[in-house]
């Protein structure tokens, strides 16, 4: 047992707090992991905010890389001292998904079995399964990925979850290649992963779509040719308009909102792909003409985590990064301490950053 000082939720709305808890030593199948960096995500908000559960209390973060510190019995991919970033989708290797050679949608994806806890005893329920807040975090061995000990942990931990999701909805799911067509609805952390994965992979067209000025701007510096502000312009009608009259070969909606959801269906060209990234409220519902859908064929996709496998894309999007040829250095918006936090929530909720990291 380790003491670790970590940064919790304990009810709906209120400000997190910064304790000290206790983290298990590792059982079997899996590792305790020194966090070095760990990116402050909109689901970390959401959780705070009771948007995920109720099961209070929440030990935050999840967007992290680090070193491994101690392993369980049968842990043989990774140990003691390798620099990896976290994942929550440990596959099983098993399940009928897992059996069809497609692990990254497997069915039974797991965390670990101990709880880590306050130091009273309650058990925390570690956000996504891992709970990266903290100096150390206990995580199944599955949830570690290895990647070049060089890159910068600040960086690196970012393929933990929003940037992973944003570059594999349009490279993975979106299936983006040299000369197509894209347009990225929602140019937040998801939705700029979109756009730097696009470029990376040698799109001819990028276009950004936001209504706010500063997000476009970002954009831009991920590598969106073409921006639309969509509080001052239609947006089907300017991608259109961008695209030869066809429509984008792939767009991506990283808001996840009926009205977005329609716009990325009709900003699509005849036989174009949608990628639905971004996620809905349970109260949301969609209406669509059932004919618009059959003629305009194509296909919509939903995308979770980007489709990745985490041991195949995690090491080559770090070796992409770290040749020059992905700039994940520009979602780091500023680097704080674990007190710092509750000032980063303030901070997205008024638009003021694209990521600020956490260091340990």
């Amino acid at each position: 047992m380790t003491d670790s000082r970590a940064v919790v939720s304990t009810g709906k709305g209120e400000p997190v707090q910064l304790v000290t808890i206790d983290v298990p030593d590792p059982g079997p199948g899996e590792a305790v992991v020194r966090v070095q960096s760990c990116g402050v995500c909109h689901t970390d908000l959401h959780y705070r905010e009771g948007g995920i559960s109720d099961d209070y209390p929440f030990l935050l973060g999840h967007e992290a890389a680090g070193t491994v510190e101690q392993v369980g019995d049968g842990v043989r991919d990774v140990a003691p001292g390798d620099f990896v970033v976290l994942n929550w989708r440990a596959v099983c290797g098993v399940c009928r998904a897992c059996k069809r050679g497609e692990p990254q949608y497997c069915f039974d994806t797991h965390n670990a079995a101990q709880p880590m806890t306050l130091q009273d005893g309650t058990a925390l329920e570690p956000a996504l399964g891992i709970g990266a807040f903290t100096e150390r975090t206990l995580v199944a061995a599955g949830q570690c990925t290895k990647v070049d000990p060089q890159a910068r942990s600040a960086v690196a931990g970012l393929l933990g979850c929003g940037v992973m999701a944003g570059i594999g909805a349009a490279v993975n799911t979106g299936g983006a290649g040299p000369g197509d067509t894209v347009a990225v609805i929602g140019c937040g952390g998801v939705g700029d992963g979109s756009i730097a994965g696009a470029n990376m992979v040698g799109a001819r067209r990028i276009i950004a779509v936001d209504t706010d000025p500063t997000k476009l701007t970002w954009a831009r510096e991920f590598g969106a040719t073409h921006t639309v502000n969509a509080a001052e312009y239609d947006t089907v009608e300017a991608v259109r308009e961008l695209t030869g009259g066809f429509g984008a070969d792939i767009v991506v909606d990283a808001v996840g909102t009926p009205q977005t959801f329609k716009q990325a269906f009709y900003a699509r060209d005849h036989a174009g792909t949608l990628v639905l990234v971004g996620v809905p409220t349970p109260d949301m519902m969609l209406e669509l003409p059932l004919l618009d859908v059959f003629a305009r064929g194509g296909a919509i996709k939903p995308s979770w985590y980007g489709d990745c496998l985490p041991e195949r894309d995690f090491p080559a999007l770090v070796e992409m990064y770290q040749q020059g040829r992905l700039p994940l250095e520009k979602f780091v918006t500023e680097e704080i301490g674990l007190g710092d936090v509750e000032a980063a929530f303030d901070k997205m909720h008024r638009g003021e950053v694209l990521r600020s990291v956490v260091n340990l």
